[in-house]
């Protein structure tokens, strides 16, 4: 064999591999193999001037927590579900109104190849205040957990309402900050994540 053919082998096998780690379910690349410093380098931060940088890192600080509080709730009702009625849960329990919107968004983002996406579930396309009405749609099978729909409407309404004000480069007041923490420790001790 040349070595051009061994070379080919050889990068062939490293896709095979990739592929094979991604089909068992390797986290994405990003996560964790890129430093916070490195991202920063990469968006330049530098060049940014410090009095519209710092308030955006505090609240960098706050979305980190909705982001994980929110990915910890799809998952949660993901299990509730997949446990209470099987693989086919998304068919069966969600309304046509959500799996239309999730299905929609997915496909924009299809569209746009050059980017990376949201995830490979379909329910990582609904938005936070979908997840409140997922639970009201099957609420039998989350009342062993939450106890009170209105409770848990509650908490995302409002946590809702603090990822909006942060995403649009608003800047949360500690109040805010404090009942966003509030509602977290409030869900994770009642629900787990």
């Amino acid at each position: 064999m040349s070595d051009i053919g061994r070379v080919y082998e050889f990068v062939y096998c490293g896709h095979l591999a990739d592929a094979a780690l991604d089909a068992v379910g390797r986290p994405p690349r990003f996560q964790g193999e890129t430093s916070t410093h490195a991202i920063a380098e990469a968006l330049t931060l530098d060049l940014f001037e410090p009095e519209y940088l710092e308030p955006a890192r505090q609240m960098a600080v706050v979305y980190m927590a909705i982001a994980a509080f929110e990915n910890g709730v799809r998952r949660f009702v993901s299990k509730v579900l997949l446990d209470a009625h099987g693989d086919n849960w998304w068919e069966t329990k969600v309304s046509d109104k959500i799996r239309k919107f999730a299905e929609s968004r997915r496909e924009d983002e299809e569209k746009t190849k050059w980017h990376g996406f949201r995830g490979d579930s379909l329910l990582s396309y609904t938005e936070l205040g979908q997840l409140a009405n997922l639970i009201q749609q099957n609420w039998p099978d989350f009342e062993p957990y939450i106890r009170r729909l209105e409770w848990a409407s509650s908490i995302f309404s409002s946590l809702e309402r603090s990822r909006n004000v942060i995403m649009h480069s608003g800047i949360l007041d500690i109040e805010d900050i404090e009942r966003v923490g509030i509602h977290m420790r409030d869900w994770i001790k009642q629900v787990g994540l």
